[in-house]
């Protein structure tokens, strides 16, 4: 963000709003927000005319929109979102479904100016609507669990045969602690 220092010419322009204008609304006993209106439909004018400076270049300077820049699309929030194994997309409290087959792990969505959005994949928008409840899953079978058996180590097992080669430790005085 710019600091304001750097906005000199507009900052000089609030300033003197703030405080100029102000002061000529408060002598002229300017009192309503209708007052102020018809009060600033005269001064403007003459403000400008006193303290308009005319730029060295008549020409505009402005480039030209290069081709295919989609403004909208840069101009929105963006967010990302994760993409579920059954193509919906959670988004501000609602579902939307994708309609098309795509491999994507995240995509964003662009809540746009306009109040219309889009779901995009690697920028190529993706074809979606709203559905009030998530779709059931059509062949639902019931999952099978298997018991382990538990693994019980033999008797030649490593941990088996540790011990301790600690003079002041005993073994027997530690289990009988534990019990």
């Amino acid at each position: 963000m710019p600091f304001p220092q750097a906005k000199g010419r507009i900052e000089r322009l609030f300033r003197t709003f703030q405080d100029r204008v102000i002061k000529e609304m408060r002598l002229r006993g300017v009192k309503t927000i209708e007052e102020g209106n018809q009060f600033l439909e005269a001064y403007l004018p003459l403000y400008n005319k006193r303290f308009s400076v005319r730029p060295r270049e008549k020409e505009d300077l402005h480039r030209a929109l290069p081709r295919g820049m989609d403004l909208d699309a840069i101009l929105c929030m963006k967010t990302e979102r994760t993409l579920r194994n059954d193509f919906t997309v959670a988004h501000n409290h609602k579902l939307y479904q994708i309609e098309e087959a795509t491999k994507a792990l995240k995509v964003i969505v662009q809540d746009r100016m306009d109040g219309s959005m889009r779901i995009t994949y690697q920028g190529q928008a993706l074809r979606f609507r709203e559905i009030t409840e998530r779709p059931i899953r059509e062949n639902k079978q019931p999952i099978a669990t298997r018991r382990r058996k538990t693994y019980i180590p033999p008797a030649d097992h490593p941990w088996r045969r540790f011990k301790i080669k600690n003079p002041h430790y005993d073994r027997e005085r530690f289990l009988e602690s534990q019990i």
